[in-house]
């Protein structure tokens, strides 16, 4: 777990301040019984994730597609090719939304914000190469020298997951 005290701080207040916005509907399927803290989201998206991924095409058209999500730092992050539309969509307008979902209704993450594109390797990353490279079992290095990735800034985050009734 690569988490700062710090960056748990500013999760928890994402969350709480996102589920203090959302709506009846949302907070009538996921009670506050079903929240997740801070903590228990970084233990629970421990690995690498499904994150079904929306970004927007540069006519206002919605575009959804599963990519790899692995959380760093209080983050969502992600690759995918160059020449994707992903980011060719990303480059042009960076909202994004993304969900992680588990059974019938039993675990949510979701996330709303800006795709940040950013050098995995590199400094402004805080060490996400090495976490990709214990999380993958396989050699990410030789397997994506050159792919992009972004980190995904979030304005919105909520987690819930359902507790013994």
């Amino acid at each position: 777990m690569h988490e700062t005290k710090e960056d748990l701080r500013s999760l928890q207040r994402l969350l709480d301040a996102s589920y203090a916005r959302a709506g009846s509907h949302l907070r009538s399927i996921w009670g506050p019984e079903d929240r997740l803290h801070a903590d228990e989201v970084r233990g629970e998206l421990a690995g690498v994730e499904v994150l079904d991924l929306a970004t927007v095409t540069p006519s206002g058209e919605p575009r959804v597609a599963p990519v790899d999500g692995l959380f760093f730092r209080g983050h969502f992050w992600f690759g995918s090719a160059a020449s994707s539309a992903r980011f060719r969509n990303i480059r042009a307008n960076p909202v994004v939304s993304g969900a992680v979902t588990r059974g019938l209704e039993t675990f949510l993450v979701i996330v709303h914000g800006d795709a940040v594109e950013t050098d995995p390797r590199g400094p402004e990353a805080g060490g996400f190469a090495d976490h990709a490279r214990a999380v993958y079992d396989f050699d990410w290095d030789a397997a994506h020298p050159t792919a992009p990735y972004a980190r995904i800034d979030a304005r919105t985050m909520l987690a819930f997951k359902r507790r013994s009734r």
